[in-house]
């Protein structure tokens, strides 16, 4: 062992033996897994945040344990880099690595390996902050992280429990603390103040039609809305809180959130929808968000992540072009072939936008955003968020007005680049900024709705026997590997009028995701089924 490894590494590990036979992955979500699995994960995770505060020479690098939508008996760790963005991806072999040396001198002998491979000084500062969702299997975990950090003498805060875009808004605002680039106050005080001092600016003089019946999907999201609430300007907008029972870890996501209304397609069943009435999703920890209502009929009507993307992109062009920006400032949208057709078509044949398809993961759609001064990126999953380029608010903030309506919109631009969590997407943040759209548009979700039609569409998850012979090209639009099957797909998805479907291999099981769309229900249905087929042949159990 290297003189500069510390003893007290080589005696914490023995505190948490990685299990027999078990592999580890760190993937778009970072890792994920039963909860009872991951204690040996969230150790070595403290060791490699070590080293990536190390290679920044003392630059804070954050932890977040969560596992989103997942069921309440699952847990997961992720990595937050200085800008409050995900982790960098060449940095997650060296995750895997840690995560799968087999016993106590194999993790040494892998930290010594990663350390030397990345020229990392292993005498520099490191400083780390963690935070949690509400899953009874945080506190647990969180302190096999403090072990972690511990033994390879890291300074570190625990913020507790925060939504997960708190945590890399804490992270941004830690790091660029005192730079011309300065995010904003380092407290989850100071997340709060931000974003309602921004959503009241935005605002200006509208108000929205109605109440908002917000679904916390019984997670984090509850009681961090609620305190975000204590800071919005009274009477500005009348938000309902549901399904915010954080006292019983069991119920978290269980027949609620974001996750449940996109793939059931439908209310939760305790928030007793009525027709007519606005309602938003969270997902588990707060960073995503879908909205939907009940038409007259009683109808289910979802206003998903591509209905977001459509509602922001034409909010903020038009402000942009208002603010006589439009020669200096470029906006595009950044989707994954989970999109609806019909909001592609949308963005380029109707608002004449720039659309760029990438693979599934927040990592790519965000780095694909940053392409653009203005970069718009949504899952149609409700994940999502706006970046802005340094070009971009410059151009906004040197803008002089030419007169007051000149002057408002401004305002409000510079407003809105405060609202929007540019880190990461924010189910909190993300929500207030359609209230202010709709506020602005005198918006009902009709009229939403009315912009265009979805392509009726199904997604199906197929279990196979080895998802890793299922390898995808053109931002997993299509499968190179198995040889012959997308062929197959090819062939049935041309029997149907706007037939499309692709086939992709989840990153944590071994299953295959199929979606499809068509121009009818009918069609659709019968187009998944046929792809269906398709996976299970090429991946028989």
């Amino acid at each position: 062992m290297s003189d500069v490894i510390p003893k007290a590494l080589l005696e914490a590990t023995a505190k948490h033996p990685k299990g027999k036979d078990l592999v580890f992955q760190y993937g778009t979500a970072g890792f994920r897994l039963k909860a009872n699995l991951l204690g040996s994960v969230v150790f070595r995770v403290g060791l490699l945040a070590a080293l990536r505060s190390r290679k920044f020479n003392g630059q804070t690098i954050g932890v977040m344990i969560t596992a989103s939508h997942n069921p309440p008996e699952d847990n997961g760790v992720k990595l937050v880099d200085p800008m409050g963005d995900m982790l960098e991806g060449t940095w997650e072999q060296y995750a895997t690595l840690l995560a799968n040396a087999g016993n106590d001198e194999a993790l040494v002998e892998a930290y010594e390996q990663v350390a030397e491979e990345l020229k990392v000084n292993l005498n520099a500062p490191a400083r780390v902050v963690f935070a949690r969702d509400t899953r009874a299997s945080g506190f647990t975990l969180a302190a096999a992280l403090v072990d972690g950090l511990k033994a390879l003498n890291v300074e570190y805060v625990d913020f507790k429990i925060l939504t997960t875009p708190q945590l890399h808004y804490l992270v941004r605002c830690i790091n660029t603390k005192g730079t011309h680039f300065e995010y904003g106050e380092p407290t989850e005080q100071g997340y709060y103040q931000k974003i309602a001092t921004a959503f009241k600016n935005a605002m200006a003089d509208k108000k929205p039609k109605g109440s908002v019946t917000v679904d916390c999907a019984n997670g984090v999201g509850g009681p961090k809305l609620h305190e975000m609430i204590k800071y919005l300007p009274p009477g500005m907008l009348d938000i309902r809180v549901v399904n915010d029972d954080v006292l019983k870890p069991e119920a978290l996501n269980v027949q609620c959130g974001a996750d449940f209304v996109k793939t059931q397609q439908r209310p939760p069943p305790s928030s007793k929808a009525a027709p007519h009435e606005r309602h938003a999703s969270l997902d588990g920890d707060a960073d995503r968000v879908v909205y939907y209502f009940l038409d007259r009929e009683s109808n289910f009507r979802l206003l998903d992540g591509d209905r977001i993307a459509t509602l922001a992109a034409g909010f903020l062009g038009n402000l942009v072009k208002l603010a006589d920006l439009s020669d200096e400032i470029t906006l595009g949208v950044v989707q994954t072939a989970y999109a609806n057709g019909a909001s592609t078509k949308y963005l380029t044949d109707v608002m004449k936008l720039p659309v760029v398809c990438t693979s599934t993961g927040v990592k790519h759609l965000h780095h694909a955003a940053q392409r653009f001064d203005i970069g718009i990126y949504f899952e149609a999953n409700g994940h999502g968020t706006v970046l802005f380029s340094p070009d971009a608010l410059k151009a906004i903030e040197t803008r002089q007005p030419k007169s007051p309506h000149h002057a408002s919109t401004l305002k409000i631009l510079t407003a809105v680049t405060n609202l929007i969590n540019q880190a990461v997407g924010d189910a909190i943040s993300d929500m207030l900024l359609a209230e202010v759209i709709l506020a602005h548009m005198e918006w009902k979700p009709e009229n939403w709705l009315a912009t265009y039609t979805d392509l009726p569409n199904r997604l199906v998850r197929v279990e196979v026997r080895d998802r890793t012979i299922f390898k995808a090209t053109d931002s997993e639009r299509r499968l190179e590997s198995p040889k012959g099957a997308q062929d197959e797909i090819d062939k049935l998805a041309g029997k149907f009028c706007l037939g499309r479907s692709f086939a992709r291999a989840s990153g944590t099981e071994d299953a295959v995701r199929v979606y499809a769309e068509a121009a009818t229900r009918g069609e659709c249905d019968e187009l998944a089924r046929g792809v269906v087929m398709v996976v299970q042949k090429y991946g028989a159990l």
